[in-house]
C-alpha cells in the first residue's frame, strides 16, 4: 500500500510541472502501468477537476480540505493495512513523515529542608 502512495505522489508531482522532458513522460507511464485501474481512474477523475489526487493527514486533518478525519481512519494510515480515503473531499490520504518531537526530563531543584530542620535542638 506504501508504494501505491508513493508512485501516486510522483505521478502528481510529474504532472504538475508544466514542462516535462521526455523522460519525465516515460516515468509517468511507468508509474502509471503499476497503479490499479480503479485507483488510477478515481487520481484522473480528481486532476480532470483541477485537485490534486492525494493530501496528508496532519494533526488527525485532511490538508486537502481540512476537515477532521475520523480516528480510525488515522489508524489504519497508521498501520498501512489499506489505502484510506478522505470522506469528505476524496482523496487518497497518507501520514506525513514528521519527526518525533524531543522531550526532555525536567530538572528537579535541590530539595530545601524545611526551617524547623535546620535550627538546632
Amino acid at each position: 500500500m506504501r508504494d501505491l502512495l508513493q508512485f501516486l505522489i510522483e505521478i502528481q508531482s510529474i504532472e504538475s510541472n508544466e514542462k516535462q522532458p521526455a523522460s519525465a513522460q516515460a516515468r509517468m507511464e511507468e508509474l502509471r502501468a503499476k497503479v490499479p485501474p480503479q485507483t488510477l481512474a478515481h487520481h484522473d477523475r480528481l486532476v480532470a477537476r483541477g485537485k490534486k489526487s492525494i493530501a496528508a493527514v496532519r494533526r488527525q486533518t485532511c490538508t486537502a480540505c481540512h476537515v477532521s478525519v475520523p480516528l480510525g481512519t488515522v489508524m489504519a494510515l497508521h498501520h498501512r493495512n489499506d489505502v484510506q480515503r478522505c470522506g469528505n473531499c476524496g482523496r487518497y490520504l497518507y501520514l506525513e513523515e514528521t519527526p518525533e518531537p524531543v522531550v526532555e526530563a525536567p530538572k528537579k531543584s535541590p530539595r530545601r529542608r524545611k526551617a524547623a530542620q535546620l535550627t538546632p535542638a
